[in-house]
């Protein structure tokens, strides 16, 4: 597997892979959780989807089997400003206006938010899907830290927070979890640290087996 990373102005260099980022995350988010958020036939795609977005993608034998969508906690693009700020502020149907304390809402741009991320069921072994979401942190890392990032902020299965020390992203709740009411899987906020930690990739099928790397996202969807 190999990563790539880009944002909107660079989508030229990739070819398609941003269009099957999309299409990946349409038939996990949409297809199989069921969420009701924006999409066509084959690709899902909201308004966190800007020129503010960066992405890191992994992919296997050419095709995108993995991915994450990143942005500094000062973006705004229209009204939107990034995820969580938007669902304190009532914008996000589905995601309680308390979901982190006040005092983690963020606006520095030493605070990034993930979103998004993504493993796609080709990769049946948790030796790849471990892989996989290495290689995707560790692009997204170096894109945040490249711009000046110490932590970075997600809303995910609780199960992450262990998946992501694993990995070596020490990563802490940062707020109480809730029910999605559509996909009725418990979802909640943490933090982890960037600065002088990277993630890894499983070394032997022990190792793997140890490290749950579940088919599942950080983020939780917008309206």
């Amino acid at each position: 597997m190999e990563n790539i990373t880009f944002n909107l102005t660079e989508l030229h260099k990739h070819g398609t892979a941003f269009f099957e980022f999309l299409a990946l995350r349409k038939r996990f988010f949409v297809d199989q959780l069921g969420w009701e958020i924006p999409h066509d036939n084959d690709v899902e795609m909201d308004q966190y989807d800007n020129p503010k977005a960066y992405y890191s993608l992994a992919l296997k034998d050419g095709k995108v089997v993995g991915g994450i969508r990143a942005m500094a906690t000062t973006a705004q693009w229209g009204s939107h400003t990034y995820m969580l700020r938007d669902a304190m502020a009532g914008k996000l149907i589905g995601i309680p206006e308390d979901i982190i304390p006040e005092s983690e809402a963020a606006v520095n741009p030493s605070v990034w938010e993930a979103t998004r991320i993504v493993i796609s069921d080709e990769l049946e072994t948790a030796a790849e899907r471990a892989e996989c979401l290495s290689l995707v942190f560790d692009g997204a890392v170096a894109q945040a830290k490249g711009q000046g990032a110490t932590d970075i902020i997600a809303l995910c299965p609780p199960v992450f927070a262990r998946t992501m020390r694993q990995l070596g992203y020490p990563a802490q709740i940062i707020g109480d979890p809730y029910v999605n009411l559509h996909d009725n899987r418990r979802y909640v906020a943490m933090k982890g640290k960037l600065s002088g930690v990277r993630a890894k990739p499983a070394k032997s099928a022990t190792e793997a087996k140890e490290t749950e790397a579940p088919r599942t996202a950080v983020s939780e969807a917008a309206a």
